[in-house]
């Protein structure tokens, strides 16, 4: 199959039937308000999308220990394999209408939803700033300067390989918190990686961020309640505490980072 001759394309991460159907969903407004476009996916069951021919499905199982937030950063660095920059959009969200042919992208991260770090927390979630300022000290940023990231969409692009070095350091940063039992909120992750590379925000509340935000509807359905078996809950719980048994013996290669 052939890549389309476009210079951005949508990216978004599948787990699970409900999400799955979702991105299905999602593949298709773009087949119809964007055509031309790829939606790149990791997901567990990459079949589901055998239909979508405007889909890069790929197979992925979830490395967060409690949830997959983080794992954004896989789904993003592959589409930034192929595309200049990777806009990556929650499976849960609608496009409404027409996607603009001719945005551009400036090199690092393009948000409409940036602000102090500090601020958002302490106004949130009050009980992460201890970690978070920990992990600013261990990797000497200035938390007082670093921006929290809206992560729901939110726009990378190639920046002379700093985007790998992101990558690599949102991990690192997502590990060390979920160990500290931080499993959510990684807009922090996201602007502690950014500002580590020396990116500067570009938010955009003007240009083509906002065209994207115009003809999207997040429907938020992470608050909807599945209701779940006993096998169900089993199986969780028995996942989570491999995943979370797993980033405690790969934290010991660097006992002082994660453990001091």
């Amino acid at each position: 199959m052939s890549l389309p001759q476009k210079e951005f394309c949508f990216c978004t991460l599948a787990l699970g039937k409900k999400y799955r159907l979702l991105a299905g969903q999602l593949a298709e407004d773009l087949e119809k308000k964007f055509p031309g476009s790829f939606l790149v996916i990791y997901t567990d069951e990459p079949k589901d999308f055998s239909s979508h021919l405007n889909v890069l499905a790929y197979k992925h199982k979830q490395q967060g220990i409690l949830l997959c937030y983080n794992d954004k950063r896989f789904v993003m660095a592959k589409a930034l394999s192929k595309y200049s920059a990777a806009i990556f959009i929650d499976a849960d969200t609608r496009i409404i209408d027409n996607v603009p042919d001719t945005l551009k992208w400036s090199p690092g991260i393009t948000t409409g939803h940036c602000e102090n770090l500090i601020e958002h927390v302490s106004k949130y979630s009050p009980e992460r700033l201890d970690s978070l300022r920990n992990i600013s000290l261990k990797l000497n940023i200035s938390l007082e300067t670093t921006n929290y990231i809206g992560e729901s969409l939110f726009v990378v692009a190639r920046d002379a390989g700093k985007e790998i070095e992101f990558f690599k350091l949102w991990g690192i940063i997502g590990k060390y918190l979920e160990l500290k039992g931080i499993h959510a909120g990684e807009g922090s992750t996201i602007g502690l990686a950014a500002a580590k590379v020396g990116w500067s925000i570009n938010s955009d509340r003007t240009g083509a961020w906002l065209a994207i935000k115009q003809v999207t509807q997040h429907l938020d359905t992470s608050l909807d309640t599945e209701q779940q078996t006993f096998w169900d809950k089993w199986k969780l719980r028995l996942s989570y505490q491999y995943r979370l048994n797993r980033a405690k013996l790969e934290a010991l290669k660097d006992f002082e980072f994660f453990y001091s």
